[in-house]
């Protein structure tokens, strides 16, 4: 389980909310005491619309955040950056993992991910932030046309010198789709099986369950659950999420149900 950090003053669901150090702190802490196995902390807002910050904009809300969480926490910490000077400092300050919604695509970000040695996952999207939900089209069906673009992504990190066993993949819920795009990549998640690296979903609070269920996004919760469970169903390794003890109830029985027992799936840690 990741629980997620936004130090942003506008992320589509907390922002504002963690920005002090002392808040964001107290927020991984509990994340963590509620059953997280790790701490996603990000400083740009990718919602639909997000204007691009600055990288020293991002590094100032980032690294302090960072270095705090790596000194007091005994947990992994990624960080979610698409910015090579991130990558670079956040390796210096001890996460452990990147978290990249461009895929290393940002011009230096591969470059910087090959030099940090850290664990980097790559995502599936289409277009940026500000433009990527303006009628999103695929020419074959979504899950196809994601496995697709994560095995070239792949192939390329590789050959610049990222071994393959650093990488994770995530399909990109929400990242230039249509809700229908994101149901049915849901419902064919296991065709990303056949890539043979641990999966990340991120669907907590997303649009998708507004749309789907006429919520805000303080009232997605049970909507949330019943994704989370479906993606551990259909095999996905790490759950990103903002609810995590709910989510840790919702998984395990899920788990105990697949498995026939009560061994919980909580806190089984990935292997970075």
């Amino acid at each position: 389980m990741m629980g997620i950090l936004n130090v942003t003053p506008d992320s589509f669901s907390d922002g504002g909310q963690h920005v002090a150090l002392d808040d964001a702190l107290r927020h991984a802490e509990r994340m963590l005491a509620e059953g997280a196995a790790m701490i996603d902390v990000g400083g740009e807002s990718t919602r639909p619309g997000a204007t691009p910050v600055s990288p020293q904009e991002e590094l100032d809300r980032v690294a302090p955040v960072v270095e705090v969480l790596v000194r007091e926490l005994d947990a992994l910490v990624s960080v979610d950056t698409s910015c090579p000077t991130v990558i670079r400092e956040a390796s210096e300050l001890g996460a452990g993992m990147i978290n990249d919604v461009r895929a290393l695509e940002r011009e230096g970000a591969l470059l910087a991910a090959v030099g940090s040695g850290l664990p980097v996952c790559l995502m599936h999207r289409q277009g940026e932030p500000q433009d990527m939900q303006q009628s999103p089209i695929y020419q074959h069906p979504i899950e196809e046309e994601v496995a697709g673009y994560l095995v070239r992504r792949i192939a390329e990190c590789e050959a610049a010198g990222l071994r393959r066993n650093r990488l994770l993949i995530d399909p990109g819920f929400g990242f230039g789709k249509t809700v229908e795009h994101n149901l049915r990549l849901l419902k064919y998640l296991e065709t990303l099986q056949s890539l043979k690296l641990p999966v990340l979903v991120g669907m907590s609070r997303k649009s998708m369950i507004g749309k789907v269920l006429g919520r805000p996004v303080e009232e997605r919760l049970s909507g949330g659950l019943a994704l989370a469970a479906m993606a551990v169903e259909r095999g996905a390794n790490i759950l990103r999420v903002h609810d995590v003890a709910a989510t840790v109830d919702a998984v395990n029985m899920a788990w105990a149900v697949l498995q026939e027992g009560c061994e919980p799936l909580l806190n089984k840690e990935f292997d970075a």
